[in-house]
């Protein structure tokens, strides 16, 4: 049968597929679903009997122009959205790895970046995300959005500028923190908070760090965007206090490429996923998602911050 060949090996790019959808939405189901439909369209066209000489600029070129349409229709619902907009979080923990899409997923897509990137057009993200995260030649980079190879130099400059324009230094994608190294710094910094050490806290955050809160109208979180490390420090020490003594639980995990931990009630439900921005050896940004919409992909959800309904 012509073609099934091609599909069982074509299985070996959902990793890259899977990043470049997840990096066009924010979204870990709807990343996979884009990934799925990109898939059927691939097997419906060996069943039509069409000949599909590189199965991997098929599926690269339908999950792109898939995000395309996807943010098309997603602009209004992020127009209005409650409170601070983060990503659904992807969370790796050493004893719990989940799917090798998300394992292996580039690290260069932090909150931070993909925060960044809602500030461009959905053609404007596609190409400097192909050109800037996946290292794609500008002749590729046409072929798979349907542009010509001089309108998307044109794009991508464009984007670029804006993401420049638009954002401060500290909301540029960090360093990527050596696993190790960064694992251990979430260690301390956790137990830091968790235990009130106020001085051994503020000597890891920087003095202008941020941090923000996604519930989506949906979930208690930090706060929606908190500045200063005094502010920071007290605010965290007290809710991991307070969390500590009604069961609440940590487990460090790598976020997004970046360190953080996920916090679980006591029946070990997930309550929030938190992730730090780390640079220079000091906490620049925290950011969290509680949003329970954002975060059944990483196990059952606690209704522990979950606000009534007609509160949302």
């Amino acid at each position: 049968m012509p073609g099934a060949g091609d599909e069982a090996g074509a299985a070996g790019y959902r990793p890259l597929l899977f990043s470049i959808a997840y990096g066009m939405t924010g979204s870990v189901g709807d990343a996979e679903d884009i990934v799925q439909d990109a898939f059927l369209g691939l097997t419906r066209a060996h069943q039509a009997g069409t000949a599909i000489a590189e199965p991997k600029a098929y599926l690269t070129t339908a999950v792109t122009r898939l995000g395309i349409n996807y943010l098309s229709s997603a602009r209004v619902r992020r127009e209005t959205y409650v409170g601070d907009w983060l990503p659904e979080p992807i969370v790796v923990s050493a004893d719990d790895p989940g799917p090798a899409e998300h394992a292996e997923l580039a690290d260069s897509l932090s909150m931070a970046f993909l925060v960044l990137l809602e500030a461009l057009s959905p053609v404007e993200r596609a190409v400097f995300m192909l050109r800037e995260v996946f290292g794609y030649a500008y002749p590729d980079v046409a072929r798979i959005t349907g542009k010509t190879e001089v309108n998307c130099r044109k794009i991508f400059a464009r984007a670029r500028q804006r993401i420049a324009d638009g954002g401060q230094v500290r909301d540029s994608p960090p360093p990527p923190a050596r696993r190790a190294a960064g694992e251990e710094f979430a260690r301390r910094f956790f137990e830091a908070a968790a235990g009130g050490d106020m001085d051994a806290l503020l000597g890891m955050l920087a003095p202008d760090v941020l941090l923000l809160g996604d519930g989506g109208g949906k979930a208690q979180t930090f706060g929606r965007l908190l500045a200063g490390r005094q502010r920071v420090t007290r605010l965290l020490a007290g809710t991991l206090r307070r969390g500590r003594s009604i069961g609440v639980s940590l487990r460090l995990a790598w976020v997004n490429g970046q360190p953080g931990a996920v916090m679980y009630d006591a029946e070990g439900r997930v309550v929030n996923v938190v992730e730090l921005d780390v640079a220079d050896g000091r906490v620049q940004t925290i950011r969290t998602v509680a949003n329970p919409d954002k975060l059944g992909h990483i196990g059952p959800v606690s209704d522990l911050t979950r606000l009534p309904e007609n509160e949302n």
